[in-house]
């Protein structure tokens, strides 16, 4: 990370088992913007068992979860080609494993940034392994209160470059459950990086997260959130990255550069252009008495006194004739 919010493209499950697809992700996203891509790598047999339930009812073809995390298994050679082909794409890679032999997996392809998600803040043995190993580890509050929370910080924070997301874990999150508060609060809590894992469906969390301090961003990405898997209606397809990169980017800047309201002096020019000076809006005699009725403001500034002072004009005595719409001045008035 170099100073500027790190934006994670979560590929995740959406590859759905085919490394061609994986691929195809990584070359997407290269043209976007972001600095990371994340995989997450399962193990069927050392992760999962028969009698897991599925999170959610999505799969027509996988008839047990099990079956399903067997689908979405890459080998230790084709992760070892995925990784190459993100540095080729000067993209970081990222993983979540779920697993103590993912974690190994990881460890053999030279995989140095971990994300550890939220069902996995509780796997005191994954979370002692990975911090053995990886350079950086990344952090999701997801399912985990704050006393869980300080626990394992307190046990990683000097093991490894650690960092920590705000999470809500939800699918779909809606605008009530972003959690925007916890962002700031987090931040002085721990004193470590903190940043916002979205599963929104939608930029607008994002960048809501990156306004309130998020140094970090994490999203779901898919071609269409159409397509089949448990992950579709909770991601942003690849357009919405670019434009949610060209909002964070400008966000970014934004605060980097505040804006001083007690000095406008770079204003002055626009101020004149558009500044008003008083007039007469009709044709008025030598000796009339002007009244606030006879009064107009005309642009520009400093051809006629300041409509700010239109009260030190009012009642006083014209010293000859004006035409209508002629700029009023002292040495008009008596």
């Amino acid at each position: 990370m170099n100073g500027e919010i790190y934006m994670i493209a979560e590929i995740g499950q959406a590859h759905e088992g085919s490394l061609g697809l994986a691929h195809s992700y990584i070359d997407a996203l290269a043209s976007s913007g972001v600095n990371a891509v994340k995989f997450q790598v399962h193990i069927a047999e050392a992760e999962s068992s028969i009698h897991e339930p599925f999170r959610t009812t999505f799969s027509y073809e996988d008839p047990s979860r099990m079956d399903y995390w067997k689908r979405m298994e890459f080998s230790e050679e084709e992760w070892a080609g995925l990784k190459a082909h993100c540095e080729m794409k000067k993209l970081d890679f990222v993983a979540s494993p779920f697993s103590i032999s993912a974690v190994s997996l990881l460890e053999r392809i030279g995989a140095r940034a971990i994300k550890i998600g939220s069902g996995e803040m509780n796997n005191a043995l994954l979370l002692s392994t990975a911090a053995n190993m990886a350079d950086t580890i990344i952090l999701s509050s997801g399912m985990s209160s704050l006393s869980e929370l300080d626990n394992v910080i307190a046990q990683m924070k000097n093991k490894c470059s650690l960092s920590l997301l705000q999470c809500t874990s939800s699918y779909p999150t809606g605008p009530h459950q972003w959690g925007l508060n916890v962002i700031p609060a987090l931040k002085e809590r721990y004193q470590i990086p903190v940043g916002f894992s979205d599963h929104s469906g939608d930029i607008f969390a994002s960048l809501a997260a990156v306004a309130s301090g998020a140094e970090i961003l994490e999203f779901h990405v898919t071609f269409d959130q159409r397509m089949f898997g448990p992950d579709s209606t909770s991601s942003i397809n690849i357009d919405q990255v670019k434009q949610l990169v060209k909002g964070v980017r400008q966000i970014e800047t934004a605060l980097k550069c505040p804006v001083d309201k007690s000095d406008c002096s770079e204003y002055a020019t626009l101020k004149t252009i558009f500044g008003k000076s008083l007039a007469i809006n009709n044709d008025l005699k030598k000796g009339h008495i002007i009244t606030l009725a006879n009064l107009e403001a005309k642009k520009p500034a400093g051809y006629g006194i300041l409509a700010a002072h239109f009260e030190t004009v009012v009642g006083r005595q014209l010293k000859h004739d004006l035409l209508k719409w002629s700029f009023l001045n002292s040495s008009d008035l008596l």
